[in-house]
């Protein structure tokens, strides 16, 4: 967790568990197409089972949330799978099925799960699908793989800066009655080094300007996602979020801050796009 210090003994198996989550993504980022939408499917149904353990929901509504979710996953995948990709037709389903969990279970709070797992999904799909192309050290990659690696490096970045910066300089609590470990110092760091990185990228990887100016203000809200799962598991009482991860905890525990970053960050990627449509439509 961002600018939480572990026990020493717990850094070894976190470090290992956390570079080979990164290479896995990194993997799949790079293939992109099938790979990529089968990971993010896989994580957005272990949030959900999650989640609901966070709100004390029974195993038969956990399952019909990830039925429900299932559905609007599925309208993800690739085109040669599915047949032509509507997002807004997506978004639609994942209300409705965030409906349909509150009818059938009349459990608000896990309708709000299949939400919170769904649309980072969504964002991230949309960020790898572009097709445009970028320079990078003298080849030419695609904006959907610079961007998508942008999106969670960033929250990488952020949570290693926090992490060193919080134990190495510690200080003033960020917010002790939710995460006792986090300080400012931790979320400063973490916010320099996402900064930094964006820079880099921006300078050698051909970052459009817009995306390395709201990195920063990214950081910031990874940082506001990990100190929301916190504020959730103190509730329920439970130090992880799962047992899945040696080291880490959950699924959650590890995608926290990508959670309200991934949307946001759709939203700046697309921005030209939608700007140009909604000008060609009303002038």
């Amino acid at each position: 967790m961002s600018g939480e210090a572990k026990p020493k003994s717990d850094l070894p198996v976190r470090a290992a568990v956390g570079v080979a989550l990164i290479v896995v993504a990194l993997v799949a980022v790079w293939f992109g197409g099938a790979a990529y939408w089968l990971l993010v499917t896989v994580a957005a149904l272990l949030i959900v089972d999650e989640w609901g353990n966070l709100h004390g929901a029974s195993q038969r509504a956990k399952r019909l949330a990830q039925f429900a979710l299932f559905v609007p996953l599925v309208t993800m995948a690739p085109a040669w799978i599915i047949g032509e990709t509507r997002d807004f037709f997506t978004l639609g389903l994942l209300a409705g099925a965030a409906f349909f969990v509150v009818i059938v279970t009349r459990q608000p709070k896990l309708a709000l799960g299949v939400l919170y797992a769904g649309l980072p999904v969504l964002a991230l799909v949309v960020v790898r699908r572009q097709h445009g192309v970028l320079a990078f050290g003298g080849h030419r990659l695609g904006e959907g793989l610079t961007y998508t690696v942008w999106a969670l490096a960033l929250v990488w970045v952020t949570d290693i800066g926090a992490y060193f910066a919080g134990r190495t300089i510690g200080g003033p609590k960020l917010w002790p009655a939710v995460s006792p470990n986090k300080t400012w110092a931790g979320l400063i760091g973490g916010v320099v080094a996402a900064s930094l990185f964006a820079v880099a990228m921006h300078f050698h990887a051909g970052l459009p300007l817009r995306l390395t100016l709201a990195t920063p203000v990214l950081a910031v809200l990874a940082q506001g996602g990990d100190l929301y799962e916190s504020w959730l598991k103190r509730r329920a009482g439970v130090k992880d979020s799962g047992r899945l991860l040696p080291g880490h905890g959950g699924v959650m525990d590890r995608l926290d801050g990508l959670v309200p970053v991934a949307p946001v960050a759709a939203v700046l990627v697309v921005l030209p796009s939608l700007l140009r449509y909604l000008h060609a439509q009303f002038g």
